[in-house]
């Protein structure tokens, strides 16, 4: 396995480690109690408590999160990259059909809000696909997504679109679909090698300027206003604002900072927020892979021990996290106590020669 396939590879399973870790000790805003029920520190996977989410799921397995990302990512294998006719179909034959509309029936024990409300418009009322779409504002996009983001990691011009036309199957609000696509775009960085620092940003922008990556420019060169006279710097994209791109190179400064300190680390859920929704989750999932540099175990128990919706910060920190450090730099204990790993794992080596192939 070369190196982008070492990382491609690491960007999925993290992101498979981090939503299982998260089945136990998912959406604890009482901290206390928290560990209460699974110690003053979680270093491995747990089983859910009588009467938590996912109750009934063993330690090691899959929620529904994992399970929707692993249909996108068999989805991207079989077809040799992103498509939509495939992925819709994969929903409506092994997805829809376990659903009900409620949040605690279905595969995984319980069903995320973006899922539910297409749920109720594909199934109840019939819509065609491109009409299924609502307005949580939740990670749920990104969850899926981030399995496009590194398939096209070297292309992020069709990185952009694939992940935009996905995310809009079910949330379609566009400021949510900015932040689901930077996000995808900084994954797709870190596959290609880059490090999760105060200058990817300026990588990011640079590729806004070079029309590969459709976020509206309104600056000049480092956010300085236009002078009289100078050529217009505008580029207009079909999101308003670039501010999504400029977001983890914040976090990463404020993890460089020796002036800035979040102690312990995983208080980086007081500080960002411990809610579902997307402004909340991006920024500690960008700190915590951005200060765990290369130490994928630091950067996803960090992010489940700060409770809350602990794995989604888990699932994105993972996938940041995994791509860094590689497969090789995942601790072997989180891959052995994944349930389906060797599958998971094989699909993982697929997508990553399907990458390698195509940046060749």
């Amino acid at each position: 396995m070369t190196p982008l396939q070492d990382r491609a590879a690491g960007a999925i399973m993290g992101a498979f480690i981090g939503e299982a870790l998260g089945v136990g000790p998912h959406w604890y805003y009482d901290l206390d109690q928290l560990r209460r029920d699974h110690g003053d520190w979680i270093d491995g996977y747990t089983t859910p408590k009588t009467g938590r989410y996912h109750e009934g799921l063993r330690a090691g397995q899959l929620s529904q999160a994992g399970i929707i990302l692993k249909l996108t990512l068999a989805s991207l294998v079989d077809c040799g990259g992103y498509d939509e006719a495939d992925f819709c179909w994969r929903l409506d034959q092994d997805l829809f059909p376990l659903l009900d509309g409620t949040p605690t029936t279905g595969p995984g024990g319980y069903t995320s809000q973006s899922i539910r409300d297409t749920w109720h418009k594909r199934v109840e009322e019939n819509h065609p696909w491109g009409r299924c779409g609502g307005h949580a504002d939740t990670t749920e996009a990104i969850e899926r997504t981030l399995a496009i983001a590194v398939r096209y990691a070297g292309e992020p011009h069709r990185l952009a679109e694939a992940v935009a036309a996905n995310t809009v199957l079910t949330q379609i609000d566009n400021n949510m679909v900015a932040m689901t696509v930077a996000f995808g775009a900084v994954t797709g960085l870190l596959v290609q090698g880059h490090k999760l620092d105060g200058a990817l940003s300026d990588k990011l922008m640079a590729l806004v300027k070079s029309g590969e990556l459709p976020f509206h420019a309104v600056t000049a060169g480092n956010l300085q206003p236009p002078r009289p006279g100078e050529p217009e710097p505008s580029r207009a994209g079909r999101f308003a604002s670039p501010d999504a791109l400029l977001t983890p190179s914040y976090m990463a400064r404020a993890a460089e900072d020796p002036a800035i300190r979040i102690e312990p680390a995983w208080k980086v859920s007081l500080v960002y927020g411990m809610p579902c929704a997307i402004y909340h989750q991006l920024p500690a999932a960008y700190y915590l892979a951005a200060r765990f540099d290369r130490d994928f175990e630091a950067a996803v128990l960090h992010a489940i021990n700060g409770g809350g919706q602990n794995q989604a910060r888990a699932m994105l920190t993972g996938t940041l996290a995994g791509a860094r450090a590689g497969l090789s730099g995942i601790p072997r204990r989180f891959i052995d106590g994944l349930e389906e790993a060797d599958e998971l794992q094989e699909l993982a080596r697929q997508l990553a020669e399907q990458v390698a192939t195509d940046t060749a």
